[in-house]
């Protein structure tokens, strides 16, 4: 039986060892609020990269200050960011995993003193701070951050980059008339919703070659919001401008009940893949290695994302291979072991 889960996988110049990412996941560990990578990082990481993950993505990285999700998150707001990061690739690729970096921005779900931004002044709930509405000329400001941003994953050495445009961020605020109330070229129309992550990616296109992800939220779980089919749409827009695979999540825009069990938001990534003709990546309580296979024999997704299972156990590749019947290589400070 042919086993797809540890089959490479290559985009663009870069070729993955296996179909399995490390999620991106907030640590909240740069504990001197300065967004610099920490001693945390580099066991945090490197470790799954040891753990024999084809691509470590490190956890949503702010482009500005303003734009962290909380005080302790990492930045890649100025060039000492991007040496710390440096450290970290190098540490990453020396057990032959890729890197990526997740670039963000949290929009009215910044949990910050001062001013927070958004497209229209709506809080995300009663308990949280309500943003000021976006001037033109900060939105034209965030836009530079994010290529700036990119200009230093670059030089930190990373292989790919994904835009955060999911779980209610700045990004996903723009593309969803629940958060977006704007009445001019960045609100109304979905063409006009969609103009700031269209702008973001020709940006970051300007100084970025490589491969090129989104991560999105494929449903708003709300009646008056955005679904998976709304995704098809904007996701074969993504494709059109060089996109090369939707990271595909669910949720956190707005406040709601989700039901979920294992498995629970593959049917996106799927309807995606098939609706927009575009490689997708499968995430959400995906736990072992025979699901995991399965949805990639199956063609539901191109990658599996991995977030609890890899806290859980940062081997979790080789408990996949075990259960697979596959051969993995292991580090050669661990082959006695493996």
């Amino acid at each position: 039986m042919k086993n797809h889960l540890f089959t490479p996988y290559t985009v663009k110049n870069v070729t993955l060892k296996n179909r399995i990412v490390m999620s991106p996941m907030c640590m909240y560990s740069s504990h001197r609020e300065s967004g610099m990578v920490e001693d945390f990082h580099i066991t945090h990481y490197i470790s799954r990269a040891v753990g024999g993950a084809g691509l470590i993505m490190i956890e949503a990285t702010s482009v500005t200050p303003q734009g962290r999700i909380s005080p302790q998150d990492l930045g890649i707001w100025n060039d000492e960011h991007a040496d710390g990061l440096a450290k970290l690739v190098d540490g990453m690729k020396q057990y032959g995993a890729k890197t990526a970096i997740q670039l963000a921005h949290a929009g009215r779900k910044a949990v910050l003193e001062g001013e927070i931004i958004s497209p229209s002044a709506l809080a995300f709930n009663e308990k949280m701070k309500t943003p000021a509405a976006m001037t033109k000329d900060q939105i034209s400001e965030t836009i530079q951050a994010f290529k700036d941003g990119a200009i230093r994953a670059k030089k930190a050495g990373f292989d790919i980059i994904e835009l955060h445009g999911a779980h209610g961020y700045l990004i996903n605020q723009f593309l969803s008339p629940l958060s977006n109330k704007r009445t001019d070229e960045y609100g109304g129309s979905k063409e006009n919703r969609y103009r700031f992550l269209h702008e973001v990616i020709e940006a970051v296109k300007d100084v970025w070659d490589g491969p090129l992800f989104v991560r999105v939220s494929a449903t708003d779980y709300h009646p008056e919001g955005l679904d998976v089919e709304d995704y098809v749409e904007f996701s074969t827009w993504m494709k059109e401008q060089g996109v090369d695979l939707i990271d595909v999540s669910s949720g956190a825009l707005v406040p709601a009940e989700i039901k979920v069990f294992p498995g629970y938001q593959v049917k996106f990534a799927e309807r995606i893949r098939e609706g927009a003709g575009i490689d997708t990546g499968a995430v959400g309580l995906i736990t072992s290695g025979i699901q995991a296979d399965e949805i990639l024999g199956n063609e539901r997704a191109d990658l599996i994302f991995l977030a609890r299972a890899l806290l859980r156990d940062p081997y979790w590749p080789r408990t996949a291979a075990l259960e697979l019947g596959a051969e993995i290589e292991a580090p050669k400070q661990y082959s006695r072991g493996w």
